[in-house]
């Protein structure tokens, strides 16, 4: 069995003294690509610099929404450039965050969003998307680009109906391990309800571990793997071919070579 790992935040300090290790034991448990997200420029930068050491590791670039008020014609400037690079496959992480009070304004959110909506159109490269208590807001953007760019709804987090419409629209919903946890029993009816082929799986490492209490890694992607599998009553080898192949139209690479 081959896994992707669509969305996981390598960069993160807390794999600053082992990632040679975390990836190896990716490796060990199969996982041939991964997606390291940035969240703004510095981050952004690093991701790119990931994707260049290591040949399984590609990038998405972007300014995530608890950043939004870093955007200005100079920093997006940065990402657009960063974007070109040959191993960036995707725009993000980016979306809409309605989740804390103090957080950047909802207009200058979405005027963010869009500008990446745009440049991943632009570029003809997917779009990864953060949601948090924004919904609506969300899908009101979506519908206004009709399916185009492409990408995924990362660690989904909506209701059925949002899944059915955002799938409608030729977009991927992403989960990770919280899939797993006891008190997300409307993730899992989500899961369980949506076509495989409308799937792709996710770590969102070092967060949302399925291992509670314990730091996340791309190896832990069987745990999800192994849940969907349960909730939809199928082989985990069917889980795994198909949510592979759903990354590789996505994404629009092979991944059985990378390592």
């Amino acid at each position: 069995m081959m896994w992707f790992d669509a969305h996981c935040h390598l960069d993160d300090e807390q794999f600053a003294s082992d990632l040679d290790a975390v990836l190896a034991r990716a490796h060990a448990a199969n996982v041939h690509a991964m997606i390291t997200a940035g969240t703004d420029v510095a981050s952004s930068r690093a991701v790119v610099a990931l994707a260049e050491r290591y040949p399984s590791v590609y990038a998405i670039v972007g300014i995530h929404p608890h950043y939004a008020e870093t955007f200005s014609d100079e920093t997006f400037a940065t990402i657009r450039e960063l974007a070109t690079h040959p191993r960036v496959v995707g725009i993000g992480e980016t979306g809409l965050d309605f989740h804390y009070a103090d957080g950047a304004p909802r207009e200058w959110q979405e005027r963010v969003f869009r500008a990446h909506l745009d440049l991943a159109a632009q570029l003809g490269k997917p779009v990864v998307i953060h949601n948090r208590d924004a919904h609506d807001a969300v899908m009101r953007i979506l519908r206004a680009y009709a399916g185009t760019p492409r990408g995924i709804l990362h660690s989904f987090s909506g209701d059925l109906t949002m899944a059915q419409e955002a799938s409608a629209l030729g977009y991927y919903l992403s989960f990770s391990g919280t899939v797993t946890f006891k008190n997300a029993p409307r993730v899992r009816t989500i899961a369980t309800s949506v076509p495989l082929d409308h799937i792709v799986l996710e770590t969102d490492a070092p967060y949302l571990s399925p291992l509670r209490g314990r730091r996340n890694e791309p190896a832990n992607i069987i745990h999800i793997a192994t849940k969907i599998a349960e909730l939809k009553q199928i082989e985990l080898d069917t889980v795994a071919q198909v949510t592979t192949k759903n990354c590789q139209a996505l994404f629009g690479f092979a991944i059985g070579e990378v390592l």
